[in-house]
C-alpha cells in the first residue's frame, strides 16, 4: 500500500480503512457492513486528512508552514483556515505562559532524540533559542509576518486538527458510529450501536530506558463520546549519567522539561483540545496532574 492509498477491510461489525498520514500508520472504523457507504467515507475522510498534512507539513516545500518559513522577514497572504490555526496556537501560548510555542520546533537544530547520550551544549541550544518567540510573530486575519529566519511549525496540532474534521465529515455522511484514528489520537462520531463504548489501546511508554522494550501492557480505555489524544517520550528520549531528557522542550529555556510525566492522555470533547491539555499538561513537569485536575477533564498519566 502506497502512501497514499488507503485499504479497505470487511470486519465482523463493519469495515476497517488503513491507510499512512502524517507519519503514522491510521485507520477509521465504521460499524455498518454497507461497502459501499464504508468506501465514501474512506474516500472523504482520507482526502481530507492529506489535504490537511499537504497544507501545512514542514517537510512539505509546497506547503503553507514551508512558504512562511521561507519568507521569514517578509509578509505572506494566510486563508481564514490558517488564521483560524494561528489563533488558537496564540491561545495555547497564553495559556501556557509562554511554555507552548509553535516557533520552537527549531530547537531540533540542537536536539536529536535517539536514545543516546548525546546531549547537545549549552552555547549550541542558546543559538537555536535566539529564533524562539511567539511575541516576535505578527499576524492577522489576512497575512502573517515572521521575524528573520524565525520558523513555525504546525506539528503540535495538526494531527489533532485533522482528526477533528475527519469527524465533522463523517458525522456529514452518515448516522452510523464512526472512529478516526490517526496515530494515536483520535475521537469518534457517537457511542457504538446498542450504545456500547469503543475500546482503545493506548500504548505504555517503556519502565525502564530500553527503546525496544515490549514488558509494559498497552492500557484499554473506553470511549462513548468525543475524542482522546496522547502526549509523551515513550521513544524520543537521551540518557545521560542515569538522567532521561524527554523530548518535551521548554520554549523559554530550550531544555527538556524535568520532572514530566513519561506520558498523558486525555479525553475531551474535541481531539485538538484533548491534544493541547495533553502537551500543557507535560509542559507543567511535576504539576501535570494537578494541571489537569483543575481542568476538570479525564485524563490517565504514566511515570
Amino acid at each position: 500500500m502506497s502512501k497514499r492509498d488507503f485499504k479497505l477491510a470487511c470486519l465482523p461489525d463493519g469495515h476497517g480503512i488503513s491507510f499512512y498520514a502524517m507519519a503514522s500508520p491510521c485507520e477509521i472504523l465504521i460499524q455498518s457492513k454497507n461497502k459501499e457507504l464504508a468506501n465514501k467515507i474512506a474516500t472523504t475522510l482520507t482526502k481530507e486528512i492529506w489535504r490537511i498534512e499537504d497544507k501545512y507539513s514542514r517537510y512539505d516545500i509546497q506547503s503553507v508552514c514551508s512558504l512562511i518559513n521561507s519568507r521569514a522577514g517578509q509578509s505572506v497572504a494566510i486563508d481564514e483556515e490558517t488564521y483560524l490555526l494561528l489563533n488558537f496556537a496564540e491561545q495555547c501560548y497564553q495559556l501556557s505562559d509562554g511554555l507552548f510555542d509553535i516557533s520552537s520546533g527549531v530547537l531540533r537544530k540542537a536536539w536529536f532524540f535517539d536514545g543516546s547520550d548525546n546531549l547537545p551544549s549549552k552555547a549550541k541550544v542558546c543559538e537555536a533559542l535566539k529564533l524562539v518567540g511567539w511575541r516576535k510573530i505578527k499576524f492577522d486575519q489576512q497575512q502573517i509576518t515572521l521575524a528573520d529566519e524565525m520558523e513555525i511549525d504546525f506539528g503540535g496540532i495538526g494531527k489533532e486538527y485533522a482528526v477533528d474534521r475527519a469527524i465533522i465529515l463523517a458525522k456529514q455522511i452518515t448516522s452510523e458510529p464512526v472512529l478516526v484514528n490517526l496515530g494515536g489520537d483520535l475521537a469518534v462520531t457517537r457511542a457504538r450501536l446498542n450504545d456500547e463504548a469503543w475500546h482503545v489501546a493506548i500504548e505504555r511508554p517503556s519502565l525502564d530506558n530500553k527503546l525496544n522494550d515490549t514488558s509494559t501492557q498497552d492500557m484499554i480505555v473506553s470511549l462513548k463520546q468525543g475524542a482522546l489524544a496522547t502526549s509523551g517520550d515513550a521513544s524520543r528520549f537521551l540518557l545521560k549519567n542515569g538522567k532521561r531528557y524527554g523530548h518535551i522542550l521548554n520554549a523559554k529555556t530550550g531544555w527538556p522539561i524535568d520532572n514530566a510525566p513519561r506520558s498523558m492522555t486525555v479525553v475531551a470533547p474535541q481531539c485538538i483540545q484533548a491534544g493541547i491539555l495533553a502537551t500543557l499538561s507535560l509542559l507543567q513537569g511535576i504539576d501535570a496532574e494537578a494541571f489537569l485536575t483543575e481542568q476538570d477533564v479525564k485524563f490517565w498519566a504514566r511515570r
